[in-house]
């Protein structure tokens, strides 16, 4: 017993250090931080056994049999690129001349005012969520607009932090409504037409996400309207160009059309869908300015914001994206498989009501396909969504949001059966 006692004396003080050791840590204060909410429905799917399981809550495409989709120009794209040897050196800060360029061009048109007559700058940012952060940095420190930012309701679930953590303000205006699974194009103009002038706004050029919910020309041309009588800059958010409609200049209409009114705009851009560099993280920021000389002193500000962000931006998918952009031959299969891919996805959404109507649905799913894009607010009520997942191991956000890329000519009647079950 005494011996015990004496080990116990001898151990409590490497205990008692141990203890305040962790309770001086540096790190005590950190809390546990939420699960991402898309990241969590993937994870569950991937516990699930059933067979006939379905993830609708992953953000890439997925081909007819639910496998992931490399581009065949990609393929040739990279087989281009190895055959030159080329080094792997750093880029400038600003990223690939050839990217930057083919960028631009593609997003405001070749016989774009703004574009031949180079009072534009864009540089390369990493992906759309590294591209935007650029602007969002870029408007903390130089916007003569305030610290507002004014996004949709609801608008991408990253938008939020990426403006909050770059050190501005959010606020929002009326976009969606839920009513209807529609554009609130009412709200959204009441709402906008009393944003405080020289605001920041942020609109989704195409394929609105989460919704799928995007304005008809003639609302984008009041929009506009209302948006210079208010004099307010623009930041356009173009994630889906070419993936939306299959076309290139009808998904960068509104964009273009901004520009001509002599609207301010910035704009960012990503290659992750319409070309599918998700893991390239491929993306581009530009600001439209008023002349040339102008566009080189807003150059040379971002340069200065990049450097200390990240240096310079990745090599590969820059290359890529730019061997199929400058490549006649590469650029032209890209145009037929980009317009597949958004071909697949809106023949999902038809596939996907016509089933609904042959289960016997007596509800009105248009909507489902009025919307564009790879994803889809179904309307679908939390506790809906808990039975689709508990009854039928069908995973998608609490919000009702699918992935309509998960959805595949083998699984649709399936989908479709169940929605009529959780909805009937």
């Amino acid at each position: 017993m005494a011996l015990l006692h004496t080990r116990r004396l001898l151990a409590a003080p490497r205990f008692f250090t141990a203890a305040a050791n962790r309770a001086s840590s540096w790190w005590s204060h950190v809390e546990m931080g939420p699960p991402d909410p898309i990241l969590g429905v993937t994870e569950a799917y991937k516990r699930d056994s059933n067979p006939k399981k379905m993830n609708l809550g992953v953000g890439a495409y997925r081909d007819d049999s639910g496998k992931p989709y490399v581009l065949s120009c990609v393929r040739k794209a990279e087989a281009m690129i190895a055959s030159k040897k080329m080094d792997k050196e750093y880029l400038p800060i600003g990223g690939l001349a050839d990217f930057t360029r083919a960028s631009a061009e593609l997003a405001l048109g070749e016989n774009s005012e703004a574009f031949k007559s180079g009072r534009y700058v864009t540089v390369q940012g990493i992906s759309g969520t590294g591209s935007l952060r650029i602007g969002a940095n870029f408007l903390h420190r130089f916007s003569r607009a305030g610290r507002d930012v004014y996004l949709p309701k609801p608008s991408w679930g990253n938008h939020t932090p990426i403006f909050r953590d770059a050190g501005l303000q959010l606020q929002s205006y009326r976009y969606y409504d839920p009513a209807t699974c529609s554009l609130d194009f009412s709200g959204a103009m009441d709402d906008i037409a009393r944003i405080p002038e020289k605001s920041i706004i942020l609109l989704h050029a195409c394929a609105h996400n989460p919704t799928g919910v995007d304005p008809r020309q003639e609302q984008w041309k009041e929009l506009a309207a209302t948006v210079k009588k208010r004099k307010l800059l623009v930041y356009f958010d173009m994630a889906y160009q070419g993936f939306a409609s299959g076309d290139i200049n009808r998904d960068a209409w509104a964009v273009r059309y901004f520009i001509e009114q002599g609207i301010n705009v910035l704009l960012s851009q990503s290659y992750a869908k319409n070309m599918g560099l998700y893991g390239e993280r491929a993306g581009a920021f530009t600001v439209i300015c008023s002349d040339a000389e102008e566009a080189k002193r807003v150059e040379s500000q971002l340069k200065i914001l990049i450097r200390p962000m990240y240096s310079n931006p990745p090599l590969n998918g820059a290359r890529i994206a730019a061997a199929i952009l400058n490549t006649p031959e590469l650029r032209q299969e890209w145009l037929v498989e980009v317009k597949g891919m958004a071909d697949r996805i809106i023949s999902m959404r038809t596939q996907l009501v016509s089933n609904l109507k042959k289960e016997g649905s007596s509800h009105n799913w248009q909507h489902i396909t009025d919307q564009i894009g790879m994803f889809c607010f179904t309307g679908l009520k939390p506790d809906q969504v808990d039975r689709l997942t508990k009854e039928f191991s069908i995973y998608m956000t609490k919000d009702g949001r699918i992935s309509v890329a998960g959805v595949t000519s083998g699984n649709v009647g399936y989908l479709a059966h169940a929605i009529h079950q959780v909805t009937k």
